[in-house]
């Protein structure tokens, strides 16, 4: 019996350990279904994505681009039809970005 319990134990903590380490963001450079990149409104209120910015350990790097935002990474920011609204939070986000100026993406 104690020892069904302490593989028990052991197998939840591994579980909530690979859980933690997951990273937020897809290889395929998505986040719940939603492809990050395109053209990305700010709101205040009711966003698709909570977004933290950082400056070390990003789930995405972000490149901010001024036409075709149509790779993993690149955002247009538009106030009109976007393709993901987002908020910027200063804590609990869904994902952290980085700004970059080169090789935007999934790190």
């Amino acid at each position: 019996m104690k020892k069904a319990i302490a593989i028990a134990v052991a197998l939840a903590f591994c579980l909530a350990s690979s859980l933690a380490l997951a990273n937020a963001v897809g290889s395929d450079c998505t986040f719940k279904g939603k492809k990050l990149q395109g053209k990305i409104q700010v709101v205040d209120s009711f966003p698709d994505i909570k977004v933290q910015v950082v400056s070390s350990f990003p789930d995405l790097k972000v490149q901010k681009v001024s036409s075709f935002p149509d790779s993993c990474g690149k955002w247009q920011m538009v106030d009109s039809f976007p393709d993901i609204k987002i908020q910027f939070v200063d804590s609990f986000p869904d994902i952290k970005i980085q700004y970059v100026d080169s090789f935007p993406g999934v790190p």
